[in-house]
């Protein structure tokens, strides 16, 4: 659920040449999908102490990570990913499909009576290679996550997104502008220029 799994010598090469995972790899990080959500926070200033933060697709949670150590784990975090992820300081973390309604209402139980000032999701269906079966299985998972953050954010709450640029994407961005006062649509410079990869990053719900 969280990310993209071949293999392959050719897959295997390229992430040796990655500079990205090169670096994450030097400086401790627990993929190069930090980077992505850094260059998105240097740009929208979306992390705050005290705040939280609910983390979709977390495995193997850099982004939960990076959350933690920007904030000097002054913050809550409730990440969920299919896969198993070690744990990490401020991070309650649950284990399931996110697909399946008792694990969203399990996640609706973790969080209680509290509601989020932020919904990061880089959830990623597992890749057929073939975009008439993976864009529809992407939108799907992306219309969850909008769901999940507008029953969970507080007022004013923000929602970042992985979209896959393609049939459906449209639509979606139209409906988080019905919720959200600013819609904007961002390729951080980490995610791979041949990828359709961007991220959608909502700000200010309105309750």
């Amino acid at each position: 659920m969280s990310g993209l799994r071949r293999s392959g010598g050719s897959w295997r090469d390229r992430q040796e040449r990655d500079p990205y995972v090169l670096q994450a790899r030097r400086e401790g990080w627990r993929s190069r999908a930090v980077y992505k959500l850094a260059q998105i926070d240097a740009k929208e200033k979306i992390l705050r102490p005290d705040m939280i933060c609910v983390d979709l697709g977390s495995a193997p949670g850099s982004w939960s990570q990076y959350v933690t150590e920007h904030l000097q784990n002054r913050v809550r975090i409730i990440a969920l990913d299919l896969l198993p992820m070690d744990t990490l300081p401020s991070v309650e973390f649950l284990q399931g499909d996110f697909t399946e309604e008792a694990v969203l209402n399990e996640l609706l139980a973790t969080l209680g009576d509290s509601r989020a000032n932020l919904v990061m999701s880089d959830l990623a269906p597992n890749i057929s290679g073939t975009k008439a079966v993976d864009q529809p299985r992407s939108m799907y998972l992306a219309e969850l996550a909008l769901d999940l953050a507008t029953q969970v954010l507080k007022r004013n709450g923000d929602f970042v997104c992985k979209l896959f640029q393609g049939e459906g994407a449209d639509a979606f961005i139209a409906q988080a502008k019905q919720s959200f006062g600013r819609v904007r649509v961002m390729k951080p410079k980490a995610s791979r220029a041949g990828s359709s990869e961007v991220y959608l990053v909502a700000r200010n719900y309105r309750l």
